[in-house]
């Protein structure tokens, strides 16, 4: 696979992943004492940042060669947060809701974590394909 293809398949799923999470987490939430008015929510905002981080900074530090490396690793831990956080979400709700263990999974975030991985492998390949030259 090219490094163009690899760099798109990056750039998509760290797109997925900041649509996704901007739907679940929106940082304009409705205005309680002014119905159909939003406001500012800098807390889902902070939550915000980490995928749009990904979209942005990660994708221009994998289009040189000198800064993939940091692309690598920023890309990185950036997979290990979001998925420490969204484990504890999911655990968190999971058992906020007295959830029966037969919905753990289909109401868990793994299916988030697994894009947030794919990302991570994406950007591995890349990495790879980068330091041997091709």
């Amino acid at each position: 696979m090219s490094k163009k293809a690899l760099l798109a398949v990056l750039v998509l799923l760290a797109l997925s992943g900041l649509m996704l999470h901007y739907r679940i987490h929106s940082f304009m939430v409705p205005d309680i004492t002014h119905p159909g008015a939003f406001q500012f929510d800098r807390t889902r905002f902070l939550s915000f940042i980490f995928p749009l981080i990904d979209v942005i900074v990660v994708t221009l530090l994998f289009t040189s060669r000198k800064t993939v490396v940091y692309g690598y690793l920023l890309n990185g831990l950036i997979v290990i947060y979001g998925t420490v956080f969204m484990v504890h979400y999911s655990v968190a709700e999971i058992y906020a809701k007295s959830l029966p263990s037969s919905v753990w999974l289909l109401k868990s975030t793994l299916p988030d974590i697994g894009i947030a991985w794919a990302d991570f492998f994406a950007g591995k390949a890349l990495y790879d394909l980068t330091m041997k030259g091709g």
